[in-house]
This record gives C-alpha cells, sequence and structure tokens, in this order.
C-alpha cells in the first residue's frame, strides 16, 4: 500500500517548518471546532503559506499573512451566502444531489471545510462528517468527490491526475515547482524546485 505522505513530501524535498507551531493548530482546532487531518497538518507545517506547480495554494494557521484560520473563516462565510435553493442547478450541479447530502453547509459539524485552493478558482473541501477520508472540490459549477486522504489527493494532483474535476489535470513534467507566498509588501520570493522525480 502506498504511503502516500511519503510520497508527497519525496516530491516536495525536505521538509522546511518554517512556522511550525502546535499552538498554533490547538487554537484553530478550538476555534473552528474540529480537528483537520494529521496528514493535512504535516503537509502545511512543512512547506506552508505555499504555492505548488503555479496554483495550488497552501496556508499555515501560525502566519499573520496567508493565515489558514482567517482563510477558511473568510471561505466558509462565501460559500454559506449562496443561496442554493433559488439556484437552477442540474443534477450534476448539485453538491447536495452528487454527493447525497441532505443538507450543504459549511463549517459545521457534518459540513465542508475549506482546506486549499487554487488560482484557478477551484476549493477544496474536506466533509467532516467522513473522518479526514472524503474530500470535494468544487470549480465553477463542477464538482468532484475523492474518498482519500489529503496527501493522497496532493500526490495524485501532482503527478496529473484530474484531481479537481473532469480534464482538470494541472501536470507538469521535471520537478514540483514551490514558491512561498510573499509575506509583506516587499516580499518577493523566488520559486525553487523539489527533487528530481523521473517525469
Amino acid at each position: 500500500m502506498t504511503d502516500y505522505l511519503a510520497a508527497t513530501t519525496a516530491m516536495l524535498g525536505p521538509a522546511q517548518n518554517r512556522y511550525t507551531e502546535p499552538s498554533a493548530w490547538r487554537r484553530l482546532h478550538a476555534d473552528l471546532g474540529i480537528r483537520l487531518p494529521p496528514d493535512y497538518r504535516v503537509i502545511v507545517d512543512a512547506y506552508a503559506p505555499i504555492q505548488l506547480n503555479g496554483h495550488l495554494y497552501l496556508s499555515h494557521p501560525a502566519t499573520e499573512h496567508w493565515n489558514l484560520g482567517q482563510w477558511i473563516r473568510d471561505t466558509i462565510q462565501a460559500w454559506s451566502e449562496v443561496l442554493w435553493d433559488e439556484l437552477d442547478l442540474d443534477a450534476d450541479e448539485d453538491p447536495r444531489q452528487l454527493f447525497g447530502l441532505e443538507e450543504l453547509s459549511f463549517g459545521t459539524r457534518n459540513g465542508l471545510w475549506p482546506i486549499a485552493s487554487t488560482d484557478r478558482g477551484e476549493t477544496i473541501f474536506l466533509d467532516a462528517a467522513a473522518d479526514g477520508t472524503r474530500l470535494v472540490v468544487n470549480y465553477d459549477e463542477t464538482w468532484a468527490e475523492h474518498r482519500m486522504s489529503f496527501a493522497e489527493w496532493l500526490c495524485r494532483y501532482l503527478i496529473g491526475e484530474d484531481m479537481t474535476g473532469p480534464n482538470s489535470s494541472a501536470f507538469y513534467s521535471g520537478p514540483v515547482k514551490l514558491q512561498h507566498l510573499p509575506m509583506s509588501a516587499d516580499d518577493r520570493p523566488e520559486p525553487w524546485y523539489g527533487p528530481d522525480r523521473g517525469m
């Protein structure tokens, strides 16, 4: 069985752990009322705030800029304001019908929690009711479900599988491109690349 956390970190290179602070996770979990999955926390601590392969953003709970908790709260608020019953959605556009949800909620104990996003308009959600084993991804009016851990989702995303919907691959051959997110107005982080992965 594949160790997806190890496979992902092997593609990204040595962990940097620039902002690792266990108390930041404790505060975040207390604030949210849920615990984010361990594999997700390991990846975020190791690399975030970061952009991967020019598209995928990961924030961190211990930073002022690109703060994970603030981003989650802002994103939950935006999604909670959508009037789902008033939208004229086809069955393949309605996440309630697609995923068998009686109610669509964001930021609740059994709801969807945003954990990552891309510059292509995709939002990756954790299904709190599935104990860290189901991710739901939205792009425009398309929804995709993945019954897997975040580490597996990220590994498969990085190797070019369609992880945000049909024909959604964001694959780039060669090493994974990493770039820290700017932490001030004058910060201009330079990108770097993970180890060769024979792709």
